[in-house]
């Protein structure tokens, strides 16, 4: 069966990536696979009446949208599916195309149904599971309109959840259809799965691979107050890291500050976080980190920075050199100017007269 066979909405192409970005980055290694897709009511110039999108984990791999009306390969690693299948593409496109008609249908529906009879308005859907390293299943189906959420699928209950009045209508039509939630669960939990294993099978090389984190401790000092650490994380790949404060040696919450988990353009990862201390008990404290490329944790504590002899030495001789060099300049306009008064007047005339021989004729 086709990748595209069942996705989810986002709310256009960057914002898949952010909300990528805002997924949970700690604890064992887990890979997704994730389908957004947007249709608008009223498309314009870089704005396609439909848009879906696939990522394995982070990395974009396919898009379909409605000016293209194709699905097109974004990495080389899913050339490996058209060797297993050659109607790939052709049916990945298929299943997209139909798609776009009924987020067209939906899209016409809810307008109606809120009474809207003109502006933008946009259906979104994004859906996917995940894979956690100790063999732990996840997956949703969530739909967003106009920015907010809409409707959920709870794979428990295989019955739907509603946002607003709006939605209660969709819930009541949807959650009488046993074998359609069935299938939904079946898919999440199998279908999606299974291609998920087969895609990082495909593209192993970079989606298995692993990139030990580079850790770095700086300082920023008040004169007056206390003073900031900062923890630098950076290169490491996959995103899932463990990575805290600790202050002899148990994990320290107080005056931290964590950013997210964010990407770098090598496809690896960084992230920063930040501790606010008494200077004087400066020592006591270390940036634990804890990766998969680690064989055990990284303590790492701020250093202060060692003094380069070599180039201070070069830099007093530069002066001193620099120094020399001037002097010997003002000596020597000091011995010319001594020469030029002690002179004889016939001498320099006779010298003028010479350089006046030497000039080119009128």
């Amino acid at each position: 069966m086709g990748v595209l066979l069942l996705r989810w909405p986002p709310l256009i192409l960057g914002a898949a990536a952010h909300l990528l970005l805002l997924l949970d980055c700690a604890g064992s290694t887990s890979h997704s696979l994730r389908y957004f897709e947007t249709a608008v009511s009223e498309p314009g110039q870089g704005l396609p009446q439909f848009i879906a999108v696939g990522y394995v984990d982070d990395q974009q791999f396919v898009q379909y949208d409605s000016d293209t009306k194709e699905a097109l390969s974004l990495v080389p690693w899913i050339k490996k599916a058209e060797m297993e299948d050659p109607q790939y593409w052709h049916t990945e496109t298929q299943i997209a195309q139909g798609n776009q008609l009924a987020f067209k249908e939906s899209l016409q529906n809810l307008r109606n149904r809120y009474n809207q009879s003109g502006g933008i308005h946009i259906i979104q859907r994004m859906s996917g599971c995940e894979l956690s390293s100790d063999g732990r299943k996840g997956g949703y189906w969530q739909y967003g309109y106009d920015g907010r959420d809409f409707l959920a699928f709870d794979m428990e209950t295989l019955t739907w959840t509603a946002a607003d009045t709006g939605a209660q209508v969709t819930k009541r039509k949807l959650d009488p259809i046993m074998a359609l939630n069935q299938r939904k669960k079946h898919y999440l939990e199998e279908v999606c799965i299974e291609w998920l294993q087969r895609y990082l099978e495909y593209g192993k090389e970079t989606l298995q691979r692993t990139e030990a984190p580079v850790v770095k401790v700086t300082r920023k000092a008040d004169y007056d107050g206390p003073e900031t650490l900062v923890c630098q994380v950076h290169g490491f790949y996959p995103k899932e890291i463990e990575a805290n404060w600790v202050k002899d040696g148990e994990v320290w919450q107080e005056g931290t500050l964590r950013g997210l988990v964010a990407p770098n353009s090598d496809g690896t990862y960084y992230l920063l976080l930040s501790v606010q201390i008494d200077p004087e008990e400066r020592e006591r404290f270390r940036c634990r980190v804890e990766h998969d490329s680690l064989e055990k944790p990284l303590d790492v504590a701020w250093e202060k920075e060692p003094v380069n002899l070599g180039l201070i030495v070069e830099a007093i001789l530069g002066v001193m050199a620099a120094i020399l060099l001037v002097s010997g300049i003002i000596f020597f306009f000091i011995r010319r100017k001594s020469a030029y008064e002690e002179t004889p007047t016939s001498d320099q005339e006779s010298d003028s007269s010479a350089r006046v021989s030497y000039q080119p004729g009128v």
